[in-house]
């Protein structure tokens, strides 16, 4: 156990030395007292970047409790020193069953929290469903994802939200960095660390063409494979297709496929149809939240599974075709790898930390709803990665300030 602790201390303590924006915000957030005895419950992937956002939001006066968002994204020894070390209370391990994941929800859910910082919006759902003795206490939440923005923008079209929350997905300090480059560069690590199997000269098929799905294609191209993409918004098609990717239905994309990698916050993405379209050796990973953009179940049920390495099932099919799912079809950067770059969550939990300290201090003037996050908080989050950067930029003159804002001189 003590060796189990020393490792995650290490990591935890690397990830802070490398996120200097979030020490930053930390500060602010002790200058402000907005967090200060606030009971936050937090369901986030439980590796070392998110221990440190925890750790920040402690060390700024708030009750935290830790879970998963994700049976197979926890970092065991990041869980472990979080508890023994840093005394956080960490409920959260590697390989959790569905009964253990819920009993760790309960356990953050049982604080009582007024802030809930969630990833995936399980447990938002939990608490509008079997947990609604825990709603009245809540003042709002967090949600840092694009499958559960889905889901909350459907809980309230139907009208049963009963909380506001920050939208920290679309924060432009968020997707546009996060998203592309984080889950770009992650998904590699997940699907090289499972695999060590060569991306240069293979042809690699995309699932979808959001902001993740831009990071994918574009660090797959860079590593020497011929990309296609599958998409069914017309925009994203023609933005893939100008970018310089191929772009087809995933029928047509299937034959040639040497890799797949899911990336729609949307299910059966690959499905029993593709199966035996797909050829002999095709390797397939997700990149989405939940484990369901490829049908893990269909490929239960037509053929016959094996573990052939650690993260990686063969799947043989009766006609003598194997097919290959990486980390049983749930995020592949984060069950098989150690998720995105330091630096990336630096910027994405900062803009946590400051829409918590936010939603503490505005409450009272949110009704039920998913709300953007303000510019200016990511307006300071691009500064302070400036500052970190040690980069500066051009300022307005007031002579451009001027003209930028009347409508008189032109040509």
């Amino acid at each position: 156990m003590d060796g189990l602790v020393e490792k995650g201390v290490m990591r935890l303590e690397w990830a802070r030395s490398h996120m200097p924006v979030l020490a930053k915000v930390k500060e602010e957030l002790k200058d402000s007292g907005a967090l200060q005895g606030m009971k936050i419950s937090m369901a986030l992937h439980t590796e070392a970047k998110t221990g440190i956002l925890a750790l920040t939001l402690k060390e700024a006066g708030a009750k935290v409790r830790l879970a998963s968002c994700n049976p197979l994204s926890t970092d065991d020894c990041v869980a472990v020193a979080l508890n023994e070390r840093y005394g956080l209370e960490t409920y959260a391990k590697k390989g959790e069953s569905d009964e253990e994941y819920y009993q760790h929800m309960n356990k953050i859910l049982d604080l009582g929290p007024d802030i809930l910082i969630d990833d995936g919006t399980d447990a938002i759902s939990l608490v509008h469903t079997k947990r609604q003795d825990v709603l009245e206490g809540i003042l709002g939440a967090n949600e840092e994802t694009t499958t559960g923005i889905v889901r909350l923008q459907a809980m309230a079209k139907e009208g049963v939200l009963r909380f506001p929350v920050m939208d920290v997905n679309n924060a432009d300090m968020k997707h546009l960095f996060d998203n592309r480059y984080g889950t770009g560069q992650s998904t590699f690590d997940g699907i090289m660390t499972s695999t060590n199997i060569q991306i240069s000269g293979k042809a690699f098929v995309v699932g979808g063409y959001g902001w993740c799905g831009r990071g994918i294609a574009m660090r797959a191209r860079g590593m020497g494979a011929r990309v296609m993409v599958t998409e069914i918004d017309p925009v994203k098609a023609v933005e893939a297709r100008m970018d310089g990717f191929d772009v087809m239905p995933m029928a047509m994309a299937a034959p040639h496929a040497d890799f797949i990698v899911t990336a729609t916050g949307c299910k059966n993405i690959v499905a029993p149809e593709h199966f035996p379209l797909l050829k002999d050796g095709c390797i397939m990973a997700n990149s989405g939240h939940f484990d369901n953009e490829i049908d893990r179940v269909g490929l239960d049920e037509a053929a016959q599974k094996r573990r052939v390495r650690e993260s990686v099932d063969e799947y043989l099919f009766p006609d003598g075709k194997k097919l290959y799912l990486l980390a049983e079809g749930r995020l592949v950067n984060l069950a098989a790898g150690q998720g995105h770059p330091v630096e990336i969550m630096d910027m994405s939990f900062a803009i946590q930390a400051l829409c918590a300290k936010y939603m503490a201090e505005n409450h009272g003037s949110l009704s039920p709803a998913v709300y953007k996050v303000p510019e200016d908080i990511d307006e300071h989050v691009a500064w302070l990665e400036l500052d970190s950067m040690a980069i500066d930029i051009d300022q307005l003159t007031p002579e451009q300030e001027k003209y930028l804002n009347s409508w008189q001189e032109g040509t």
